[in-house]
């Protein structure tokens, strides 16, 4: 939902679908950015209701103006799917689902998963991953949650990553592994700013160039 991540979406969607057909091509984007300090204000207030109907009016307003399908660019605020997909009658495609797809072909079973506190935390997105997927999802300690939450809110949504913190999430992702782990979800689309694959003792799956992947291979079909 932070512009910051928005536009790595709107950089992988368009290198990738530059490397798939060559030349001078690109993504062909209708996109709806918000104002997230109004999200992350409603979001902390726990008022669901109202970013449900800010959400689901942005969605329309993009079928309005001739989109085709649909990607939103965050985790946390899938929780409100069911919303959106009531006020659209376009493909939506679901970020759970994609990276849960990349996690069963790589034979995954058990996989940890770091996000905002409301990810981590709520069922909305865990119960998806296990009840239409069957993993097994672990998330940390909540001393840790909680800062990653902050280190999400206060950092890396304003541009910001620092070294401690990229030591605080491996540390983190070192715990999920010892809970029996086999590989870490990048579940919220700002982590992906902070961690590679390098500072990870776990295979990491970014959530942000799965979807991105994802619509180009649907836009392309």
């Amino acid at each position: 939902m932070s512009w910051e991540s928005t536009a790595e979406y709107y950089k992988l969607i368009n290198e990738t679908v530059g490397r798939r057909l060559g030349n001078l091509h690109s993504g062909k984007i209708i996109l709806n950015s918000v104002d997230f300090g109004e999200i992350e204000h409603l979001q902390h207030n726990g008022e669901w209701q109202r970013l449900g109907i800010i959400l689901s009016d942005a969605a329309y307003a993009l079928q309005k103006a001739g989109a085709e399908g649909m990607i939103l660019c965050t985790n946390t605020m899938h929780k409100l799917t069911p919303h959106i997909k009531e006020n659209i009658d376009i493909p939506f495609i679901h970020i759970a689902d994609e990276t849960a797809k990349k996690l069963i072909k790589d034979n995954i079973q058990k996989v940890g998963l770091l996000g905002t506190a409301f990810t981590m935390e709520q069922e909305f997105y865990k119960s998806r991953l296990i009840e239409k997927y069957s993993l097994e999802v672990l998330i940390p300690p909540k001393q840790q949650i909680d800062e990653i939450h902050r280190v999400i809110y206060d950092e890396l949504c304003v541009g910001i990553t620092k070294e401690e913190s990229r030591a605080y999430y491996a540390k983190a992702i070192e715990g999920l592994q010892k809970q029996g782990a086999q590989a870490v979800i990048l579940g919220c689309t700002e982590i992906g700013l902070l961690i590679s694959q390098e500072d990870s003792v776990l295979p990491i799956y970014d959530t942000t160039k799965i979807h991105a992947e994802a619509a180009v291979e649907w836009m392309l079909q």
